[in-house]
């Protein structure tokens, strides 16, 4: 027998069953205290063996195999809806096609922004009159007499210790290596759950998978592109780096109306949650490597 319930059915069949069970009780319990304020009382010139109930008039296990019929039925229709239990997976929708990147990925302007207005004109230059310049008389020059003969004396000048020259500044401190960044490698950048498959080719399409499993299961359709019916490919640019951490993280392609910051968000999710993806690998080493990411928004 085929019998699969879900967990809101099988909470609401245990409810209906409970709140019958106690209604049941509460009936039976008036019945017998109505039939107890009948006035049933203890016969006169009963044997010994019948004086032992209270109320002989009373079968009190009159309807016992009826009670042990319904406990057991009870039980056993329990039993078969906690084997029934079904968790049924979440159906997670993802387009045709969706790691397939556009043509040319370029910035574009969202479509919901308008162009800022253009800057103002420069002002003219102000020209300012020059004023005529004076033209000066010349002076009348003195010459004096600085010929020297043997008998002159020339007093050498007097010059006090110089201090020394100060030291010259240290060098400039040399600029930090920056790791180049690598767009194609051997083994380019995955998500993390699939590294126990034989074939790298095996990994690759599980990891592509989960990967898209997650951003389609995490991604929420901006209000506001739902109601313009705004649809496109937004492509999110991150780097890789070689402990498998995500940095740079960018749209570089934006259909607008929020769909490329709903993207990027998604994106910032994995950061959030710790999640660390393979490294890419150039001839066995780690490297850093940048990754383009599209992100489809179509409507239903």
């Amino acid at each position: 027998m085929d019998v699969s319930i879900t967990g809101g059915a099988l909470a609401g069949a245990t409810a209906f069953l409970v709140i019958g069970l106690i209604a049941f009780v509460v009936i039976m319990r008036s019945i017998y205290a109505k039939r107890s304020q009948s006035g049933l009382s203890q016969s006169e010139g009963s044997s010994s063996l019948a004086s032992r109930a209270k109320y002989p008039g009373a079968d009190v296990f009159k309807y016992s195999g009826t009670y042990f019929n319904l406990g057991l039925a009870l039980s056993l229709g329990l039993t078969i809806l906690a084997f029934g239990w079904t968790q049924y997976e979440e159906q997670i929708f993802i387009p045709d096609d969706a790691l397939e990147l556009p043509d040319e990925i370029e910035v574009e302007p969202p479509r919901t922004a308008e162009p800022p207005p253009p800057p103002p004109p420069p002002p003219p230059p102000v020209i300012e009159e020059v004023p005529d310049e004076e033209i000066l008389e010349d002076e009348e020059v003195t010459f004096e007499d600085q010929s020297i003969d043997e008998e002159t004396f020339i007093e050498a000048p007097v010059v006090d210790d110089a201090p020394p020259p100060p030291p010259p500044p240290p060098p400039p401190p040399p600029k930090p290596k920056v790791e180049e960044i690598f767009k194609v490698v051997e083994d380019m950048p995955r998500f993390p759950g699939c590294e126990d498959l034989p074939t790298k080719e095996e990994r690759k399409q599980c990891a592509d998978k989960k990967m898209l499993e997650f951003i389609y299961k995490n991604i929420k359709y901006p209000a506001i592109a739902r109601e313009n019916g705004v649809e496109g490919v937004a492509v999110v640019q991150f780097v890789v780096e070689k402990d498998g951490s995500i940095t740079d993280a960018k749209v570089v392609r934006d259909p607008g109306a929020q769909t490329g910051a709903e993207a990027l968000r998604v994106v910032e999710l994995m950061k959030d949650q710790a999640i660390t993806w393979i490294p890419g690998k150039q001839r066995g080493r780690p490297v850093r490597v940048q990754f383009n990411l599209p992100v489809k928004f179509r409507l239903e």
